[in-house]
């Protein structure tokens, strides 16, 4: 696992992982949905691998019931590596120990689903007074530089808040935080505001807020201040409006592929793409190919569906 260079001004990040999972029923009754693996790694872990290479050595994961298998999977397993090793298979021995060696994981429990903004506040005491990245688990970023560590240059530069920015689809803003501000150039945005799940035509650009944040310690203040919405939730976003309204934010249109595999069908992209790039690419590959073959005139007239449903 490579390890981010430099001196780096955000050493902490907070990971919610207190969510229920509901898309992925019945998978996620009895598991954690961050644990289900893309290939064989579990999501999470990835995410935590992406936050090493950033710069981060500290890393809270947000919790509630029944997460136990997180902590599991980042701990020692003693009995099976006594096991792996008795059986010479010394390397997966060292690749199980090498998970509990990432970094100094922490966590702490959300007792009740009180919202994205709830679930950062709970992570008050243990980031005190330093800038700290947020990771939400369902967006995996593949790039050449990691999505985090893109984001920390950019905090270098700014000294401000950063928020990852990707392009969406006009009818699916609806699903994101929106952002409205200037373009600063090299991708930068100053964000001087911001539209929770815009209703149509209502949003104020098609640049959506996504999985990754720099934030300043200000932000608890902030959330403090955030009165609760729906379902007595306190969102994230209500507080990033009211630090705006004092200090415009700062939002970076990073470079790589983003996947929400916290949804069904991006999750199964992930998968594709992570298992294409893998030891199992080629026949993978050869499967696909042949899949095209057998099922094409099939699979072109399921495509030309969905895209007539589209529009």
């Amino acid at each position: 696992m490579r390890r981010g260079t430099g001196t780096s001004l955000v050493r902490k990040a907070v990971i919610p992982a207190a969510g229920l999972g509901t898309r992925f029923l019945p998978a996620t009754k009895a598991q954690p949905k961050e644990m289900i693996p893309i290939v064989n790694i579990p999501a999470i872990q990835l995410v935590v691998e992406e936050a090493v290479a950033s710069g981060i050595d500290d890393v809270l994961v947000v919790t509630s019931r029944n997460k136990h298998a997180i902590e599991d999977h980042f701990d020692r397993a003693l009995e099976l590596e006594a096991v792996l090793e008795h059986r010479g298979k010394l390397h997966q021995v060292e690749m199980l120990r090498s998970i509990s060696r990432l970094v100094r994981l922490h966590y702490v429990r959300q007792g009740e689903a009180l919202g994205l903004g709830h679930a950062v506040l709970c992570a008050q005491r243990h980031v005190a007074a330093e800038p700290f990245a947020v990771m939400l688990p369902d967006d995996l970023i593949r790039a050449g530089i990691p999505g985090l560590m893109q984001l920390v240059n950019v905090y270098r530069r700014t000294g401000r808040t950063v928020l990852a920015l990707q392009r969406v689809p006009v009818d699916q803003l609806g699903a994101f935080g929106v952002i409205a501000g200037r373009f600063l150039g090299d991708g930068t945005w100053e964000v001087h505001d911001l539209v929770e799940k815009p209703g149509p035509g209502r949003a104020p650009s098609d640049l959506a807020v996504v999985g990754r944040y720099v934030l300043e310690p200000e932000v608890f203040r902030a959330l403090e201040r955030t009165r609760p919405g729906i379902g007595g939730e306190i969102q994230l976003t209500d507080a990033l409006r009211l630090m705006a309204a004092e200090r415009p934010l700062v939002g970076y249109e990073f470079s790589g592929l983003r996947y929400d595999v916290g949804d069904r069908i991006g999750f199964l992209k992930a998968t594709l793409d992570y298992a294409l790039d893998s030891d199992l690419g080629a026949e993978l590959a050869a499967y696909l190919l042949e899949l095209v073959k057998s099922r094409g005139p099939q699979l072109l007239q399921t495509a030309a569906a969905w895209d007539t449903r589209r529009t």
